[in-house]
């Protein structure tokens, strides 16, 4: 799972370079520019799903250890 994780972070990541590459920093809400700046909020929003979930696992895995 920690692996798949990672692999998905890593994609959102790029999602995010690659649509920081499509803003027009000239005229940053029209046209394309507006669909990068949903792209990188979406990117964003589940690269911080996905590192919840992976403390959220650690926390599990530390709490099924000490029993």
């Amino acid at each position: 799972m920690k692996i798949f994780t990672s692999i998905l972070v890593l994609l959102a990541l790029a999602l995010i370079v690659f649509n920081i590459t499509l803003l027009d920093f000239k005229n940053p809400f029209q046209g394309d520019s507006i669909v990068a700046f949903i792209g990188i909020a979406a990117s964003f929003c589940a690269v911080l799903i996905l590192l919840i979930f992976r403390i959220s696992k650690r926390i599990e895995e530390k709490m099924n250890d000490n029993r």
